[in-house]
């Protein structure tokens, strides 16, 4: 059984169209869960039926989570599934689904897996992450660099966007690390696991498309606030040293110092980030241990 999993934040017209790329669960048994991280959205009691299921998360909990709260769930009913967590502003390419499943009985050495991730134009706009802890690069590849004729290749990390755990490969409960509220938490799940010595990996065999920015990137303090944040966070967890976190803060503090009069609200959000990181490093929170 797969289970795919979606976390909705006003975005039931997105959930819509990914659920119209879905085969019928006739062709192959699936359940889809949506995590309603917006209890206000009337619209999304309409999705309920045998196949879809919903979990009402009381409020806005971010993109972690929200997963965790499904991943939660899938465990409890089958700790021996396949999770395909899947952004609303996604779809499924036909004959997706059923070749996902024929990966993994193919493939059970792996722990996590991305897809290639595709914009609408044909346009790559994720195949792979690699992680620099020496310089604090987190770099997300825009072209498949690997042989053809594989299967999978192994990576550092994987977007969120699209991602599948086997979750017979974990002898507890795989969980996002909520401290991250939004970007950088499929960076940090794929860093954590991957140092248990889980495989990590990305396949051209899957893919979906993706409608860039569809959901969190129209206000731009709220996304940099975050994505500031959650990027010095976890330079604080996986560089190599302090020096190149002092240095990359150093990088983004000037970066929104020169931003201040052609893009304020990009700078006063990278401001709020070096700052709500900074409160939580003075603390001394930044370490994950």
């Amino acid at each position: 059984m797969i289970y795919l999993i979606t976390v909705n934040y006003h975005s039931h017209q997105l959930i819509a169209q990914l659920l119209a790329s879905l085969p019928p669960p006739r062709e192959i048994p699936y359940q889809f869960i949506i995590v309603n991280n917006s209890p206000e959205d009337p619209n999304i009691p309409q999705f309920h039926n045998n196949y879809i299921t919903i979990i009402e998360s009381g409020k806005n909990l971010g993109f972690g989570g929200g997963c965790n709260l499904g991943i939660d769930w899938v465990y409890q009913q089958n700790p021996q599934a396949i999770i395909w967590l899947i952004n609303p502003d996604t779809q499924l390419p036909p004959a997706t689904l059923p070749r996902a499943v024929d990966f993994f009985s193919n493939h059970p050495e792996i722990s996590i897996l991305g897809t290639v991730v595709q914009e609408p134009n044909g346009q790559i706009w994720f195949a792979g992450g690699q992680f620099l802890p020496h310089t604090g690069a987190i770099i997300e590849q825009k072209t498949w660099t690997y042989p053809e004729n594989l299967d999978y290749a192994i990576c550092d990390w994987v977007t969120g966007c699209s991602l599948l755990i086997n979750l017979a490969k974990f002898t507890t409960c795989p969980r996002f690390d909520e401290a991250y509220f939004l970007y950088y938490e499929d960076f940090d799940f794929c860093q954590r696991y991957g140092m248990q010595g889980h495989i990590i990996a990305i396949t051209s065999k899957l893919a979906v498309i993706h409608q860039p920015s569809a959901i969190n990137g129209q206000n731009l303090y709220i996304k940099y606030k975050h994505s500031t944040y959650s990027y010095l966070l976890s330079l604080d967890r996986y560089a190599s040293s302090k020096i190149v976190v002092l240095l990359r803060w150093l990088r983004l503090g000037l970066n929104a110092i020169f931003l201040l009069a052609i893009k304020p609200a990009v700078a006063r959000g990278k401001f709020a980030g070096i700052w709500a990181y900074q409160r939580t490093s003075d603390k001394g929170q930044g370490t994950n241990d």
